[in-house]
């Protein structure tokens, strides 16, 4: 097993360095970028639209819906999809990579996603379908179907199912369960394999439910979720208010010049602070990934352009809110002057701080660092199950997309394995494959987007 991973890992992270540094950034950019401009900025045109749609009507006990969910348990699990381990694992990483000036370049790639996102949820609600037990499906791998027919469009239908099985169904949720076993096991000393043991308990309870019993955790987790960490967040930078102003200086300041935080040339640090924000932001809003998309199919709406305003809002909540507060925690408490990176992420400090636990540590530094500890993997727990619980449902759509209902079993079965094994062993080349098959996806999925851009644009409400 060994020698399997140091013989491949070099080859998948040279895979990811392409894609992140160049494919990545130009699809991302250049998609959100292409329906900007084409929807008039409907990110910024139906903002206020968007939120009254999520919040006008706020409840954490909705309906059943006979079929699919109602518009805000479809956001619920959207959200949940997008805020988890790449919140706070995968920023933390990104900051210590790239510099806070990462966190600038995921900004941009949130702004600019927010309109693709919303191209997909519409699309996703146009092109959705209803399989013979009446149940309703939706997805790229539809919409990719209705841009190209004949052997183009199943190619790339097929290509996006078996790439998001591979990255969320399977080791995306290992990723998942990874960092929910290891920060437990860290904070409160819990043998990591008694957290799979109860994962796998619960969500394969909730995974033989369906979309209803998921509908019904997800619209109650997700709101809990967010105002437990959002709480927790403010108290620490109303300790650290003095430094706010520094704060954020800085991700302006090394979104430009990065080098003088994370050393050498000036080339390469801007490189990899560019490509840390494009990768990690994709990891954490989805927007362009094509797995969203799959959660604003079902949702129950008068017409597409009002699941995608609702879309748009997941992008918000997740990078502008939940990620952004984390990095001003993390950034304020460790990179400021009295803090242990001041200088940057060099020498012995290299030893004891990783992406892992960055950010019980900039918690610990307010909180004390038993209760920081405690806190980040109680938020972390919350986060990556429901990730765990949207990804799941999104592998199993495209699994039976491609081997039918039969299929749905055999994937449920096997997807319990990964969440068990993935709190057991950590591996670097795990996180590798993750990233790898979550950048694959995008290639498919944005081809599909572009391909029916006119239905996007004669589904979107312009103001006269």
């Amino acid at each position: 097993m060994q020698a399997l991973n140091e013989t491949l890992l070099p080859i998948v992270q040279t895979i990811n360095g392409y894609l992140s540094d160049y494919v990545l950034i130009v699809l991302l950019l250049g998609a959100g970028l292409f329906f900007s401009f084409k929807t008039k900025f409907v990110q910024v045109r139906c903002f206020g639209e968007g939120m009254k749609k999520v919040f006008g009507n706020l409840t954490l006990s909705g309906k059943k819906q006979e079929s699919g969910m109602s518009s805000f348990q479809a956001l619920a699990t959207a959200i949940a999809a997008q805020v988890g381990t790449g919140n706070i694992v995968g920023a933390s990483g990104a900051i210590l990579t790239g510099g806070p000036g990462a966190i600038f370049w995921m900004w941009v790639i949130a702004f600019f996603g927010m309109a693709t996102i919303y191209a997909e949820a519409v699309l996703a609600q146009k092109t959705r379908i209803k399989n013979a037990a009446g149940e309703i499906l939706g997805g790229p791998v539809y919409y990719i179907q209705t841009a190209f027919k004949g052997g183009f469009g199943k190619f790339l239908a097929g290509f996006f199912a078996v790439a998001i099985i591979l990255a969320l169904g399977f080791t995306g949720c290992m990723v998942q369960s990874n960092s929910i076993g290891s920060t437990f096991s860290t904070a409160f000393g819990i043998p990591s394999w008694i957290i799979g043991v109860i994962l796998v308990a619960v969500c394969g309870f909730i995974f033989v439910g369906g979309v209803q019993r998921l509908a019904s955790v997800t619209e109650k987790v997700v709101p809990v979720m967010a105002a437990l960490f959002l709480l927790g967040g403010v108290l620490v930078l109303v300790m650290r208010i003095q430094y706010i102003p520094a704060t954020i200086g800085m991700i302006f300041k090394y979104a430009f010049q990065p080098q003088a935080i994370v050393g050498g040339a000036f080339g390469m640090a801007l490189k990899a602070a560019v490509s840390q924000g494009v990768k990690r932001g994709l990891f954490s809003n989805e927007a362009g990934m094509g797995s969203t998309p799959h959660a604003h199919a079902l949702a129950n709406v008068s017409e597409p352009h009002e699941q995608g305003c609702v879309a748009m809002i997941g992008v918000f909540i997740d990078t502008f809110v939940v990620l952004s507060l984390n990095a001003l925690v993390i950034i304020c408490t460790l990179y400021t002057a009295d803090g242990p990176l001041a200088g940057g992420y060099t020498g012995a400090v290299t030893e004891v701080i990783n992406k892992t636990n960055l950010a019980q540590t900039a918690f610990g530094a307010v909180f004390g660092a038993s209760l920081g500890a405690k806190f980040v993997a109680v938020a972390l727990f919350f986060f990556a199950f429901s990730t765990i619980l949207s990804w799941n449902m999104f592998g199993k759509i495209n699994t039976e997309y491609l081997f039918g209902k039969k299929g749905v079993t055999v994937y449920t079965i096997i997807s319990l394995v990964f969440i068990f094994l993935g709190t057991l062993t950590s591996s670097d080349l795990v996180w590798e494959l993750s990233d790898m098959f979550n950048q694959l996806m995008v290639l498919p999925n944005v081809i599909g987007l572009i391909g029916c851009a006119g239905l996007v644009l004669s589904l979107t409400k312009f103001k006269k």
